[in-house]
């Protein structure tokens, strides 16, 4: 019987008692280090993401092209991308049971989920051709709604990460 949205109760008691989970729990300024640490992936995520989604719906598309922008850009949301998975599975490790009881919790990792398939479905599918239409006025409609998806993807797993404290 699960007790909660986001695993069986058993796996998230074995996920607190790892030697992370505790390492987190009981070190002295460990937990705000992660937090930090999260913050600033976050930003390096959110930042240049939304800078190369807003290029994918038009804007600043006569000051730099796509390719420009992804490679410019998306070495920095990956760095941030990796900071914010690795603190942030680490706080979730310490506090297993009780961030994956909130209303929040399950929403951010849906969200996470879509965020991922958003990118891979991109970089898998349209921008493959990216050399075909990265001249043109207008992204196709496929990059436009990749790059709509993923703002709001993005927007969505920072608020629900907020509301994890409050919910």
């Amino acid at each position: 019987m699960r007790s909660h949205v986001l695993g069986d109760r058993d796996v998230l008691l074995w996920l607190e008692g790892t030697w992370v989970a505790e390492f987190v729990r009981v070190t002295p300024w460990v937990y705000s280090s992660l937090e930090i640490v999260h913050l600033l992936g976050l930003a390096l995520l959110v930042g240049p993401a939304a800078l190369f989604d807003l290029r994918l719906l038009g804007v600043g598309r006569d000051g730099i092209s796509v390719a420009t922008a992804a490679r410019r850009l998306l070495p920095v949301a990956r760095a941030g991308f990796a900071a914010a998975a690795v603190s942030g599975t680490a706080m979730f490790a310490s506090g297993a049971r009780e961030i994956a009881g909130t209303g929040a919790a399950p929403v951010k990792l849906i969200l996470l989920v879509a965020a991922g398939l958003n990118v891979a479905v991109f970089h898998l599918g349209v921008y493959r051709r990216v050399g075909v239409w990265d001249g043109r006025r207008r992204a196709p409609v496929a990059a436009r709604a990749a790059g709509a998806v993923s703002l709001v993807a993005w927007a969505g797993v920072v608020a629900c990460g907020r509301l994890i404290a409050y919910t």
